[in-house]
């Protein structure tokens, strides 16, 4: 999916945060994130673990270093000089395999789709809990007068959603009620309309806050309502 910033996305999504809002106390805040990690560190693990093991399959083979053109001249070595050479030659051929082992196993997982089947889940949703947070912490949405703040938050590249909700939300409200928000936002991102993905989340956020945390006669709006694409 490719997605700028427009007029259009702004107007619609702060229109959305702004009716929600009206009946709440509460803040709302909604980013996109294209991708939170570039993961270069998955695919250095895996490229190094497939050098190491990999290539120890060839050795029930019988590995030669004739097997790597150039490094062996075909005749057999008959003293221990030529012994000794074959075996620098076999090391040197074993470690050339290793290296093409290793790129090419790199550059296979920087494929993008590639990329995402062989990161742990785990790992994703760790690195885009992170991001999150980082958002959250960088917007000022734990500042909120009465600590209301509520972040949406998707990754398109991870297929990622979160919320947060800060902390005077979690002492009132289960925190189960969110999953409705991340199942709608996450349906939005499938569709590929991620802008009526956080339409509809915020629609049900602001009726979860609405409900607990009402309008008092001096709230204002603490945060801007708007997306960040980051």
């Amino acid at each position: 999916m490719v997605i700028t910033t427009t007029p259009d996305i702004q107007s619609r999504i702060a229109s959305a945060i702004a009716a929600a809002e009206a009946n709440t106390s509460g803040e709302i805040f909604c980013v996109l994130a294209r991708k939170v990690s570039s993961y270069r560190d998955v695919s250095l693990a895996w490229a190094a673990a497939a050098a190491l093991i990999l290539p120890l399959g060839l050795v029930p083979l019988g590995f030669e270093p004739r097997w790597v053109p150039g490094l062996s001249s075909g005749w057999e070595a008959s003293h221990l000089a030529a012994r000794e050479a074959t075996i620098g030659q076999a090391v040197t051929a074993y470690a050339l395999i290793q290296a093409a082992t290793f790129l090419i196993v790199f550059l296979l997982t920087c494929i993008p789709v590639v990329q995402r089947l062989v990161t742990p889940r785990n790992v994703r949703r760790a690195r885009v809990h992170k991001a999150a947070m980082q958002q959250f912490l960088a917007h000022g949405l734990h500042v909120t007068e009465a600590r209301t703040g509520v972040l949406l938050f998707a990754s398109l590249a991870d297929h990622q959603v979160e919320v947060i909700a800060d902390r005077g939300i979690h002492s009132k409200v289960d925190q189960t009620v969110w999953a409705d928000a991340v199942e709608a936002l996450s349906k939005g991102l499938k569709r590929d309309d991620a802008v009526a993905g956080f339409e509809a989340a915020v629609g049900l956020c602001g009726a979860v806050l609405a409900e607990h945390f009402p309008p008092s006669s001096r709230d204002r709006n603490e945060i801007e309502d708007k997306l960040v694409i980051i």
